[in-house]
């Protein structure tokens, strides 16, 4: 169970089985909360992805989950998009080269796919969606780089080897912590955490 130490905790279901993501979100949010995964909860079954957008994917899991556990919960959405490839994997990233959701192999495809291409720019896009019995909101978070021609890195996961920040740094050669500062998913939760202090 992912935590903070703190006093009256609060419980915030994030509805994912990654626990690379359950992680992240831990290192940002306040102190007083506590955030649990569906494994905590002892749910291991794939959550439903019927939709071709970000948006709706991440707002499907999450009234799932609201109507299942009946507590306040989030879930996210993740994608990567690469302009010459015309916005791909996208919804589709961590399945890209297949069911059995490989990365490595989802990786060695955009790099073929791209080949020498010069126009790499590409970005990760993140949507949380927010369900309580009251309201139901969304949080974008966005990160742009453009894709390497090699893998480099051990830290992260997903694309992160072949993800290039600005500073030509892939986001796998940086720690987590620092990720967490400028992540897609860490801009989108803060701006979720903000609204929960609100």
């Amino acid at each position: 169970m992912a935590s903070n130490k703190g006093k009256s905790m609060n419980e915030l279901i994030f509805a994912t089985q990654n626990k690379n993501k359950v992680n992240e979100i831990a290192l940002i949010v306040p102190e007083n909360t506590n955030v649990i995964s569906l494994l905590d909860l002892g749910y291991e079954k794939e959550l439903d992805e019927d939709f071709e957008t970000l948006e709706e994917n991440s707002s499907q899991k999450a009234k799932f989950v609201f109507d299942l556990f009946g507590k306040n919960c989030f879930s996210e959405d993740t994608g990567l998009e690469i302009d010459a490839l015309g916005g791909a994997p996208g919804v589709y990233s961590a399945r890209y080269a297949g069911e059995e959701k490989d990365m490595q192999k989802n990786m060695d495809k955009v790099l073929l796919q791209l080949g020498d291409s010069k126009d790499r720019k590409a970005r990760f896009k993140t949507v949380i969606t927010y369900v309580t019995s009251e309201e139901i909101i969304q949080f974008v978070g966005l990160l742009e780089g453009e894709i390497g021609k090699e893998k480099k890195g051990i830290n992260g996961f997903g694309y992160d080897p072949i993800f290039y920040l600005p500073n030509g740094q892939a986001l796998a050669e940086i720690n987590k912590e620092e990720k967490s500062k400028i992540s897609h998913r860490g801009i989108a939760f803060k701006k979720l955490i903000s609204h929960l202090k609100k």
